[in-house]
């Protein structure tokens, strides 16, 4: 019974189809089995299914999160069926596009988070103020010790690298001249500097490198960077899997607290 007297349901469909560095279009309407051993389905109509699950518990306030990607190029159009779909379920709905860095995350981390209020609340959602101006935390803040040392593959790149790039695309083309680099390779192949806020955590789509200690970047700071709590048990899992799949708690906290202090479950 109580799940039919919900103040907030919060819902984030896997994105991986929507994302910059993935297939998109190419993904779209084609079934996919998870790792974690769920039966194959298509992943672009998940968040319709989530509306689905609104339309049936009628909770007060619903929160949809998704990868910055899904508000650019044609993926469009699926924002434009989302608002549809949650007018039709009785919601008024708004969109934003936060910043992990600007909420006190120790994260480059952008995503896409969709706030739907009940229509018989008398609320004003346009007027819902979701601007953060936390001050940045930086990644050397944050590091608790050094990870996997670097195999020869990473460290015969990484040795070329020039202080302030991302990734390791350039390095490998100074040591491979004129050659391509591979995309997924390279491209993933982050890394980061002590004075500055960490890039995405990406799950297993890339690797972290701590520039200062020519490292991986260890899984408690990965973790620490997600803001997941120092007890927190990954249950065996990987880390860098689970923290890039997941939203960080204190980005979902921010947008909780804003909510309440808006006052819209006094309504």
């Amino acid at each position: 019974e109580e799940l039919f007297n919900l103040d907030i349901l919060d819902g984030s469909p896997p994105c991986t189809t929507f994302s910059m560095a993935g297939e998109r279009e190419d993904s779209w309407g084609k079934k996919k089995k998870f790792r974690e051993g769920q039966a194959e389905q298509t992943l672009d109509d998940l968040s319709f299914i989530f509306i689905e699950t609104v339309a049936k518990l009628k909770p007060k306030c619903v929160i949809m999160e998704n990868v910055e990607g899904l508000i650019k190029g044609e993926a469009w159009s699926y924002v434009q069926k989302i608002y549809k779909q949650l007018h039709d379920a009785g919601y008024q709905v708004k969109h934003w596009l936060l910043k992990g860095q600007n909420m006190g995350v120790p994260q480059k981390r952008h995503r896409v988070f969709f706030i739907a209020v009940r229509k018989d609340i008398d609320f004003d959602l346009e007027g819902l103020d979701m601007t953060f101006n936390y001050e940045p935390i930086t990644y050397g803040e944050i590091k608790d010790g050094i990870g996997k040392a670097l195999t020869d593959k990473y460290k015969i790149v990484f040795d070329h690298i020039e202080y302030g790039e991302k990734d390791l695309v350039s390095a490998w083309n100074r040591v491979h001249n004129p050659g391509k680099p591979e995309k997924r390779m390279w491209f993933n192949a982050i890394v980061t500097y002590d004075n500055e806020v960490m890039q995405t955590v990406a799950g297993d789509h890339g690797q972290l490198f701590d520039y200062s200690n020519k490292a991986q970047v260890c899984h408690k700071s990965i973790a620490n960077a997600s803001t997941f709590p120092q007890d927190y048990n990954f249950c065996g899992q990987k880390i860098p899997y689970i923290c890039g799949m997941s939203v960080p708690p204190v980005m979902i906290k921010r947008i909780v607290t804003r909510l309440i202090e808006s006052g819209v479950f006094n309504k």
